[in-house]
């Protein structure tokens, strides 16, 4: 595939992950949250220029969250959620290949680990008082995790309908 062709490959995706984020926005952002994008975490197992695809994908969704109020998190979001979603785009890319009963169980999981525990930190620092701190982490991390695990299901059963389509392949042709 050609430098050009995989560019505007990659571009899709971010804008797909972008769009799909921001005409979801009330269940995009905050502490009870689905981020349906993050279905896109588990394209790498089929197709590794995802990667930096969800990492432009998810800045650019945290940034225009931060800019129109949706994300109360604000631009710390930009860095950090982007942070966690690329921790685990790579993950599942490392992993994509590593299969436990044939399933990519460590690429499934990356996305749901990691933003959980990145943002889930995020949220009870920036939502909560310092002395309730550890209870409103715990809490974050499981709501936050929750939110993800429905989002990389439904990604999980995506990119198998993608593989059967064979779908990157013909992009190559």
């Amino acid at each position: 595939m050609n430098k050009t062709r995989r560019l505007a490959i990659i571009c899709m995706i971010a804008a797909v992950y972008t769009v799909v984020s921001t005409v979801l926005a009330p269940i995009t952002y905050g502490n009870i949250q689905c981020r349906i994008s993050e279905a896109l975490t588990l394209l790498p197992i089929i197709y590794a220029p995802a990667v930096p695809a969800l990492i432009l994908g998810c800045f650019l969704t945290n940034l225009i969250g931060a800019i129109t109020g949706a994300n109360i998190l604000g631009f710390m979001d930009c860095i950090v959620g982007t942070l966690a979603t690329a921790l685990a785009a790579y993950t599942t890319y490392k992993f994509a290949e590593k299969r436990i009963k044939g399933l990519p169980l460590i690429s499934i999981a990356a996305p749901v680990v990691f933003n959980g525990l990145i943002i889930g930190q995020e949220l009870a620092l920036v939502l909560f008082p310092a002395e309730i701190f550890l209870k409103a982490y715990a809490i974050c991390a499981l709501e936050v995790a929750a939110g993800e695990m429905v989002a990389v299901i439904l990604g999980y059963f995506m990119i198998k309908a993608m593989k059967k389509a064979d779908i990157f392949n013909k992009l190559n042709a």
